[in-house]
Order: structure tokens, then sequence, then C-alpha cells
């Protein structure tokens, strides 16, 4: 069994997936961090020498295919655009035949502000303290984010709001969701 976690920058796909994968059993991957080792070059890197941001993404999903093919279960933290195209369609193509479950987390804009990093060039991590207008400004982009990319997560499987959630009780949150869609993936002994 795959479970695909998708959402925007910074909701915490990686935490929660990293957390779940833990919890249940499961191998974890980040695809972000996936594309970076498949590469040897960070994110940036790899978009610079993309002429578009589409030629990206298909240089990217090459990496999501590779890990839709391991025949273990696996939790993988996606990108943004998880749920486009090219992500997409090969989501589509192994969804046929594979048992492939797809959790968009959300949250409210303020907490992803919370949770927002950056990184330079070479995806070193940059300490950063936004001012109040950054941060108004950084508020109005994660906006536009959930707006953006809003229709292609009505394409998952489920929705999970992480609104006010202690992220230690997030991983219990998710396997409640899937034992209510008749999908238990562990014993009940084992969950938190």
């Amino acid at each position: 069994m795959i479970i695909y976690l998708v959402g925007i920058g910074c909701v915490g796909k990686t935490t929660i997936g990293r957390m779940l994968a833990d919890n249940i059993g499961f191998s974890f991957y980040d695809l972000d961090h996936e594309v970076q080792n498949y590469y040897n070059k960070s994110i940036e890197r790899i978009q610079d020498e993309c002429l578009t941001m589409r030629h990206f993404l298909q240089k990217a999903s090459k990496v999501l295919d590779f890990l839709f093919k391991k025949t273990d279960n696996l939790v993988i933290a996606g990108t943004p655009s998880s749920m486009q195209y090219p992500y997409l369609d090969i989501y589509k193509k192994y969804k046929k035949g594979k048992e492939i479950l797809s959790i968009c987390i959300t949250d409210k804009p303020e907490n992803i502000l919370k949770r927002l990093t950056f990184y330079d060039i070479d995806s070193n991590l940059l300490e950063t303290d936004l001012t109040e207008k950054e941060k108004e400004k950084y508020i109005n982009i994660i906006i536009g984010d959930i707006d953006y990319f809003n229709k292609s997560y009505s394409k998952v499987d489920i929705q999970l709001s992480i609104e006010n959630v202690p992220i230690h009780h997030i991983p219990n949150l998710i396997t409640k969701a899937l034992d209510k869609i008749d999908i238990n993936i562990l014993p009940a002994a084992n969950l938190l």
C-alpha cells in the first residue's frame, strides 16, 4: 500500500509523513529529497537547468514513477503540484493496479506561515526572521497557493484538516480516516 500525502508547501507533509510511516511500519520518502538525490542537485539547480516549469515537473515525475514501482508499503510526501500533470498521470497509472491512497493535508494560512522555511540555491536551510510586512506578503502567497492548487486537490481520496490538531495526534487522525473507508493498516492495539 502507498499513502501519498499532498498539500501546499509547508503544510507539514514531510513531518507528518515521517511520523505516520514510523507509527505504521511503512517506508517514508519525501519526493523533493528523492528528486534531489536522483539528480544529485538541489531542486533550484534542477529548475535552473530546465527551460520551463513543465520540463522540471516532467523530470521530477520520473522519480515519483520510480517510487510507485516499489513493492513495499510506503508513505510518500508529495509536492504542492502532486495532483497536477505530469504527477497526476503517474498517480493514475499506478492507482489502477495498486492500493494507493491520496490524502490532502490542509491547514489555516496563519499556521502554515509559522512553518514557512527558506533555503538557499543548494537547499541549505536559511535562518529567517520575517518582518510584519513580510508575514503579510507570505500570508497572501499562501492564500494564493491554496486557491491555485485547490481544484487539483479535489481529486484526492481524503481531505484532512490539521487545523488546531497537535502534531503528535495527526498520524492517529490519518489512521482513523483510513478506518472510516475500511482500510485497516494496523491492528487497533498498535494505534497511538
